[in-house]
């Protein structure tokens, strides 16, 4: 396993009164930004916070402000943060997403897929349905963009239960926005609406067995 790739905190921000008064003076500078969201402007014990959860990851924390939200009063990260951080953490091949089923169907679904670094043995991540969304009732939430954008809700929702399976240490025990968002009926917030709908790298796959074309 590349060393290099693996980034890991040495101690916590709040492991020492030097490490907690270098942080306070990093996140006052960061909270007096204009450029971060405002949930940090002027406030630097969210800021803080946001610097503990980059130290924990190894992100950069203006990444970390920029993809974490707070749903139902839990922090949350955005699902294309989820993909970007196991895409760099060194673990793992890149992340692809695999599709089955016929589309417009309750059977249609996707799961994550990738290969480990260290040994080359494949992993693969729980399957995400129509019928599961339907049946959590996901689809029917206020906001919800399951109706409109099925195929990237299923994909953002593959990615949160990869990593939870085989990287809980990244994602910290936090869920994704959009699983908190389904949570409750809860509104959308601006920064879901405004997410990036490019579809994530798909393998298409053979609707009977399954097996990738």
């Amino acid at each position: 396993m590349n060393n290099e790739l693996e980034k890991r905190p040495e101690s916590s921000v709040f492991s020492t009164p030097k490490s907690f008064e270098e942080a306070q003076r990093v996140a006052k500078m960061l909270s007096e930004s204009t450029l971060v969201p405002k949930e940090y402007q002027k406030n630097v014990s969210n800021t803080m916070i946001a610097l503990e959860m980059a130290n924990r990851t190894g992100s950069s924390p203006i990444m970390v402000m920029q993809n974490m939200n707070v749903i139902h009063g839990k922090p949350s990260w955005s699902s294309s943060f989820i993909i970007a951080a196991l895409n760099s953490c060194g673990r793992f091949e890149r992340i692809k997403f695999v599709y089955f089923g016929t589309e417009g169907t309750q059977g249609w679904g996707c799961f994550a897929t990738s290969k480990d670094k260290s040994d080359g043995s494949d992993m693969k991540g729980p399957k995400i349905t129509m019928k599961m969304a339907i049946d959590e009732g996901w689809v029917n939430k206020a906001g919800s963009k399951w109706k409109t954008m099925p195929e990237l809700m299923l994909s953002y929702r593959a990615a949160a239960f990869f990593g939870r399976l085989h990287a809980p240490d990244i994602l910290q025990g936090m869920h994704s926005v959009e699983e908190n968002v389904d949570i409750k009926n809860h509104e959308v917030p601006n920064a879901v609406q405004e997410m990036n709908e490019e579809i994530p790298d798909a393998v298409v796959v053979d609707e009977e067995n399954e097996e990738m074309i």
